[in-house]
């Protein structure tokens, strides 16, 4: 079958194009025909060089399709059902997952990290990863959805408590994350300022939900968010651009908010002032990735239509070094997707 792997990290040209076996079915898991599989800044991450990756690998960490096989021991599916792959690994037998918290356990990895992904013709995977997706989600649109919404609802509902009435800062509208966490906030009827880099990105942050928009390149976010919210700041910042924007995140900050971070875009080095920190009462919360049950909770919310995925432009596999290109320039609004 048709893949795409890296031998050896590096830039784009390093995603090779080729044959493959096809997966052996365990009696426990679930073969999936890949229709489509999402990009995320994950995939340049690992394609130029994390620990723990072991070559050659496969990127790509959303996957929509169809059920092409069941194994022995899996009822629920028939072959052809249309489904979505939760973008996960985990063992499902430590405390912590059956506890239902997966992204604590030891062995909790993204699908494409450090186990192989979806940019493939065929995947096997366990049968509790495996989630039927409605009619109403064509393939592309099922492929965005599952990453960042999972990551931004367990950012904002899992771990910060949003509540109706308080104000969120998300930085990044046209990020995938961005982009979800926008929506998580308006169905919570927040509040919502949004950050990009120019004035057709903020356009679109706006008629995702947004109140009001920062443009980041030209005004200072901390200021513009005083100005908005009457010296106040916000109760909530959504982070994952990293040293870039920590300082005006920590800024925007009102006294006993909260800022949760999922990544570092731009660099994983930030400086503190613990200072600040206690005397202004702020929280600071790690995030990573979510559990399979806030992943249903939110997919409930996106196949009633609540909260709706964006999909900037499609490329087919074998094309999948421009994709990467693409990815790179920060152009886009909305997720690139690849179809095998």
């Amino acid at each position: 079958m048709k893949a795409v792997r890296i031998h050896q990290f590096g830039g784009p040209e390093v995603l090779t194009y080729e044959d493959i076996p096809e997966p052996q079915l365990r009696k426990d898991q679930v073969l999936v025909r890949v229709r489509a599989c999402s990009l995320n800044h994950l995939d340049v991450w690992v394609r130029t060089g994390l620990p723990g990756v072991k070559l050659p690998h496969i990127l790509g960490s959303d996957i929509a399709g169809e059920v092409a096989e069941v194994g022995e021991y899996v009822s629920g599916f028939s072959v052809g059902q249309r489904v979505l792959v939760a973008p996960m690994h985990f063992c499902g037998h430590c405390v912590k997952c059956l506890a239902g918290v997966q992204n604590q356990c030891r062995e909790f990895t993204v699908l494409g990290n450090a186990v192989d992904g979806g940019n493939r013709k065929l995947i096997a995977v366990p049968a509790a990863n495996v989630i039927p997706i409605p009619d109403t989600l064509d393939f592309n649109q099922a492929a965005s959805v599952p990453l960042v919404f999972v990551t931004a609802w367990h950012m904002l509902v899992g771990l910060a408590a949003v509540r109706p009435g308080q104000t969120v800062l998300v930085l990044g509208a046209s990020s995938g994350v961005g982009i979800a966490a926008i929506q998580i906030a308006k169905l919570f009827h927040c509040r919502v300022i949004t950050t990009a880099g120019d004035e057709a990105k903020l356009e679109k942050g706006r008629a995702l939900g947004a109140d009001h928009g920062i443009n980041h390149y030209k005004q200072k976010i901390s200021e513009e968010v005083r100005k908005i919210t009457n010296k106040e700041g916000v109760d909530i910042v959504v982070e994952h651009v990293g040293a870039a924007t920590w300082d005006e995140s920590m800024r925007s900050l009102k006294t006993g908010g909260k800022l949760v971070t999922c990544g570092a875009t731009t660099g994983p080095t930030v400086g503190l002032d613990l200072r600040h920190l206690f005397a202004r009462q702020l929280t600071l919360l790690g995030s990573y990735m979510g559990t399979m049950g806030e992943l249903h909770e939110v997919l409930g919310h996106v196949f009633a239509g609540r909260l709706k995925p964006v999909v900037d432009r499609v490329f087919p596999l074998s094309e999948i070094r421009a994709a990467h290109e693409y990815l790179e320039k920060s152009q886009m609004f909305g997720k690139i997707v690849i179809n095998p």
